[in-house]
């Protein structure tokens, strides 16, 4: 066998012991330390390059291809392993990752869709008086005028009964016009004229008033309180308004402070401000030295008593009303009251409460 012919079957056995190393490499690290035996400044395959310079012109024709041929398929072989552990790698992480984190949970069907802030307000509110013994009443948004204002000692020519103010509806037979309840007051007379003293309700429910902007809708929620016994008295308010504003705001204590006002319906009548602090663009509750006004009171005035058939010298009352859109936003940050009627489901994802978050004064109103 010449020279040359053993040179060929060496440089056989060299390619066949790189390419079975670089086959048999099992992680990043082993195939680099192949290559770098292989190709690296001190390699086999370097040092055979090296030895082209020293060959005579016909030997470096004959084994120049021979060397630059064996270097290139190892090159290949590093290449095809290196994409071939990658890989591997790849599908292992993927059996071991078997839950698609990139995915948002599907949530249960009992869990999906979003109580709209108004109902959980409304719930939150019925279990805080449902706890002091008051009943819920409700009436038609579509009411009289003697309802929505004679009643309820609205004198002829109020500012409140102007078209400015009011959703009349057309005439009927009779030539009467009804209304679009300007507030749930009405629904205390019709409870007064139905039901027998003591009582204790609270009125919730959808209102109608020209007015639109950043806080004011045309259309927007109330809630309004009564009571009447023989001996409510203006204490007795001022103690189920600290209350209410306690449990609503979940704080330990609230301050209020009674401004004197002016309503048809109640004599005498007050604004009521409840304390709090404005920090970073925050309202908190329980805290602080500002005043925020959250709600109107007074005691019901004897002639609504008797517009319903009772008799001021028997018995006596308190009412209150407070804007639920408007306690909404306080409570849970909203900066504008108009999303709440566009029914923008992506609002409502984010404001919304989940089916099963009831509320309760035991587990906590927002729990």
């Amino acid at each position: 066998m010449t020279t040359g012919d053993m040179a060929t079957t060496d440089l056989d056995t060299l390619e066949r012991d790189l390419l079975a190393q670089v086959e048999s490499a099992s992680d990043e690290a082993a195939l680099e330390a192949v290559r770098v035996a292989a190709l690296g400044k001190k390699g086999s395959v370097s040092d055979l390059l090296k030895t082209l310079g020293a060959m005579t012109p016909d030997e470096r024709k004959t084994r120049g291809p021979q060397i630059n041929g064996l270097r290139d398929r190892v090159q290949g072989a590093l290449a095809g392993r290196r994409e071939a552990l990658a890989e591997a790698a790849l599908e292992a992480r993927l059996a071991a990752e078997r839950i698609d984190v990139t995915l948002p949970l599907r949530e249960a069907p009992e869990a999906r869709g979003r109580i709209h802030p108004i109902s959980q307000v409304v719930d939150e509110i019925t279990a805080i008086f449902a706890d002091m013994g008051f009943a819920v009443a409700e009436g038609p948004d579509i009411e009289t005028d003697e309802l929505n204002f004679t009643a309820l000692n609205f004198p002829p020519g109020h500012p409140a009964r102007e078209m400015h103010d009011t959703f009349f509806l057309a005439p009927d037979a009779q030539g009467k016009r009804k209304v679009l309840r300007t507030h749930t007051s009405p629904v205390q007379i019709r409870t007064m004229r139905t039901k027998a003293p003591p009582i204790r309700v609270i009125i919730p429910g959808r209102t109608y008033r020209h007015d639109s902007d950043q806080t004011h809708t045309p259309m927007f929620h109330q809630c309004e309180g009564l009571v009447i016994d023989s001996a409510a008295n203006i204490a007795n308010l001022k103690w189920v308004l600290e209350e209410f504003c306690r449990a609503f705001f979940e704080v330990d204590a609230v301050k209020m402070r009674f401004r004197p006002s002016f309503f048809p319906f109640t004599e005498p009548s007050a604004e009521v401000d409840i304390q709090c602090a404005r920090k970073g663009g925050e309202i908190r509750f329980g805290e602080g030295t500002d005043w925020l006004e959250i709600l109107g009171c007074g005691m019901v005035h004897p002639n609504v008593l008797r517009n319903c058939g009772l008799d001021p010298d028997q018995v006596q009352g308190f009412a209150f009303g407070v804007g639920l859109d408007r306690i909404a936003m306080l409570k849970y940050g909203m900066p504008d009251l108009r999303p709440f009627f566009e029914a923008d489901v992506r609002w409502l994802d984010h404001y919304g409460f989940r089916p099963l978050d009831v509320p309760s004064l035991v587990a906590g109103l927002t729990a």
